[in-house]
């Protein structure tokens, strides 16, 4: 007997009404979009009447939320024979499936490698790295303000930052369909001065050189290269068509322009396109070229049919009003060029008429009038932890906050005061960097024939010196070997000295015969437990107690993972030190999205997690922390702004201003310095009021809003919490 489903909301049978042509939906927080598309995929599957080879294609944003999508539209089926009739892709996944089955239409390889993030961000390193070795005072003059032009740790940490500047620009580039080739010849023909787009093209030819070595496309250009194929070739794009002739998406707020052009090429203007999102939670405009604006004007489309989820049962009255209280002050927001861009938008929050949690007269507490330090606000936090969960064991509370920082002081104030608590944070960059050197040595022991994995390992090994040109010359060596067992374990012939020996490469042989003994004391320790290698593995790489503590816990964690499951040997060790070394994984033994995390396991605890992190999720109890003018700046002139670094003169914005270059050389337009900081300022504002609106909508039962004063003691509370609480003294925070 299948499963019993409940009856669908009125607003929900709208939406599960469709049959054919476009349409989008505009989902309010928890209005059950994911199950609702799910009922909709598996009805289409039955009614469609799809021929051999079709299929209802389903497109989410993350890995995580396919398997959720899998797991529901097989409950709503109750028949396995069915499953055939749909797929459930990423947008990557989906981009890829479409170069792989055409590469060489788009000029790739049929073997390409995909060049993941921590080989993607190693290219880039190196690459800006080369610059400022060649260019040492490059942006001294131009950026630097003059007071700490010597100052050589601000030149450290421009040099540091110039990374991400990079980053964004190379991703912004290629958002464009530009390479660095056509972008040097419009920069040739530009006669502004624009440095940082000289030092980023630069950098990009030069991460693109790192690329084709490696004969690999990195995740943009998955992307990128999907669209081509799609535009070079009608009948492989017809032959798509009629694989895939229905598309439902979701999470649409978060798709950027190329995505969304890649759907619309395989839609064609006449078919069958259901598209799935809330514009007001898109939270991801400062990491990717995802922009809520694609949604908003897809809604607006003649052709298309434009519905909407209002209902919530997640939520209390009385938090569904401050929700909703939001929206409207953003609405009439102080700031005119804000106001401007709509941030936040109707659809206003419906209750339904039961099943949402009761208020109380704890429901909502802004504490706008207790001003606290930042150690003041963790303490606060954590005395009303202990008071809550010692009466509510059965119940789930979370503390979010803006950062994986401020998360991890929250944490050290829960152990302190012997506080149950669950950490759901992004590793740390040390932690990063100590699971990426692991990663490295344990994957040459499971692929000891491979030459670029011995050089990986050897950079892993020099990780203190890895900058050095002899260490850089060696690992090029290294990883350009032909018989790996040559210098492993030699018989007739010794790499090492028919090789490297000379008169002057005492030095370099003694480093890699140290190396290469290493190398048979790990091979040895790989008969042991995971846990075990990795310690064994850190005692001879790692100096610093805090990276030999950080790979303590790691090996922890690699014991529980090799433990789960009887499959999970090195390769699968492998694959997971490789996910924590990539920002992917945390120590909590939970699957690489947090989507995959479920509150509900964990009452009794306080669950310590981002705000970015807890979209999608829900608690009884949610505590926002740290809702000042610093986290959630209005763009007024007293705020400040992370993106715009201390040492910058002018307080510009030298990633905004990296990108209003990019753009000034490929529009051919001018570039007039600062307009792109302020615009920055704008949108970041836009975005954290939407961050705000997020966290408000995580609660069920009850909402605590504290905000601190900073390092230096001079912020105050976000100005929208300072709104809504006025609302509140007034009594005219709107009820749902």
């Amino acid at each position: 007997m299948g499963k019993v489903h409940p009856e669908p909301r009125e607003s929900q049978k709208e939406i599960l009404a469709y049959e054919r042509g476009m349409m989008g939906v505009s989902a309010v927080p928890g209005s059950g979009k994911t199950w609702t598309l799910s009922r909709l995929a598996a009805k289409l599957v039955r009614e469609f009447e799809l021929a051999r080879g079709q299929q209802i294609l389903v497109v989410t944003l993350v890995n995580s939320a396919c398997g959720k999508f899998e797991q529901q539209v097989r409950d709503f089926l109750d028949d396995n024979n069915l499953g055939t009739f749909y797929r459930v892709r990423t947008l990557h996944g989906l981009a890829k499936d479409i170069v792989s089955e055409r590469p060489g239409l788009v000029g790739v390889a049929d073997d390409f490698q995909i060049v993941d993030e921590l080989e993607t961000r190693e290219i880039i390193h190196d690459a800006v790295t080369a610059w400022f070795n060649a260019h040492r005072d490059f942006g001294v003059e131009q950026y630097m303000r003059p007071e700490d032009r010597n100052n050589q740790q601000v030149l450290g940490r421009w040099r540091e930052d110039a990374m991400g500047i990079a980053v964004n620009f190379i991703k912004k580039a290629k958002d464009f369909r530009y390479r660095p080739s056509s972008l040097k010849a419009a920069l040739e023909r530009n006669t502004e001065d624009l440095p940082l787009a000289v030092m980023c093209v630069n950098i990009f030819e030069a991460y693109e050189r790192g690329l084709n070595y490696r004969g690999g496309l990195d995740f943009q250009d998955l992307i990128c290269r999907a669209l081509d194929a799609l535009e070079a070739d009608e009948q492989y794009l017809e032959r798509l068509r009629s694989r895939w002739p229905v598309v439902l998406e979701d999470e649409a707020q978060d798709s950027s322009l190329l995505q969304e052009q890649i759907l619309r090429r395989l839609v064609g203007d006449d078919g069958n396109w259901v598209r799935v999102g809330d514009p007001n939670q898109a939270i991801y405009e400062t990491f990717t070229t995802a922009n809520p604006e694609h949604l908003r004007s897809f809604l607006k489309e003649e052709k298309v049919v434009a519905r909407e989820l209002p209902e919530s049962g997640r939520s209390a009255p009385g938090i569904i009003a401050l929700a909703n209280s939001l929206i409207k002050w953003s609405l009439n927001h102080p700031n005119e060029s804000i106001r401007a861009k709509r941030p936040l938008a109707p659809p206003f929050i419906s209750a339904l008429k039961e099943g949402n949690p009761q208020d109380s007269a704890l429901t909502v507490q802004l504490e706008t009038g207790r001003r606290m330090t930042p150690a003041e606000e963790r303490n606060f936090v954590a005395a009303s932890l202990k008071e809550w969960l010692a009466a509510n064991p059965d119940k789930t509370v979370a503390a979010l906050l803006p950062t994986n920082a401020t998360g991890t002081e929250m944490t050290k104030v829960l152990l302190e005061q012997k506080i149950p608590y669950t950490e759901v944070l992004r590793t740390t960059k040390t932690t990063r960097q100590v699971a990426g050197s692991l990663y490295r040595i344990v994957r040459f022991l499971d692929k000891p024939v491979e030459s670029k994995a011995l050089g990986d390992a050897f950079k892993a090994w020099m990780r203190d010196e890895r900058e050095a040109e002899q260490s850089k010359q060696l690992t090029g060596m290294l990883g350009k070997i032909a018989n790996v067992e040559q210098f492993t374990a030699p018989r007739d012939k010794d790499w090492l000295l028919d090789t490297v020996f000379s008169a002057e490469s005492a030095g370099l042989i003694d480093k890699l015969e140290c190396f290469r003994g290493l190398i048979k004391r790990w091979q040895g320790a790989a008969q042991l437990p995971i846990d075990q290698l990795i310690l064994t593995i850190a005692g001879d790489i790692f100096k610093e107690s805090a990276d030999i503590a950080t790979a303590y816990s790691i090996a922890i964690h690699m014991r529980s993972f090799a433990g789960s499951s009887a499959g999970n040997r090195l390769p699968e060790c492998v694959e997971e030190l490789k996910e924590i070394a990539m920002n992917k994984r945390k120590f909590t033994g939970l699957g690489d999205d947090d989507e995959q995390f479920d509150p509900s396991r964990y009452p009794g605890q306080a669950v310590v997690m981002t705000l970015h992190s807890a979209k999608g999720l829900e608690w009884d109890r949610v505590h926002l922390m740290s809702v000042s003018n610093y986290d959630f700046p209005s763009a007024e002139d007293t705020d400040t702004f992370i993106g715009e670094k201390y040492y910058a003169r002018n307080r510009l914005n030298l990633d905004a201003e990296a990108l209003a270059q990019l753009e000034a050389v490929i529009h051919a337009v001018p570039y007039i310095e600062g307009i792109s900081t302020r615009k920055a300022r704008i949108e970041y504002a836009a975005e954290r009021l939407r961050l705000f609106y997020v966290g408000i909508t995580r609660a069920r039962r009850e909402l605590i809003v504290t905000w601190n004063t900073g390092k230096n003691g001079d912020m105050i509370p976000a100005r929208p919490l300072t709104a809504l609480a006025g609302l509140i003294r007034e009594g005219a925070n709107e009820t749902a």
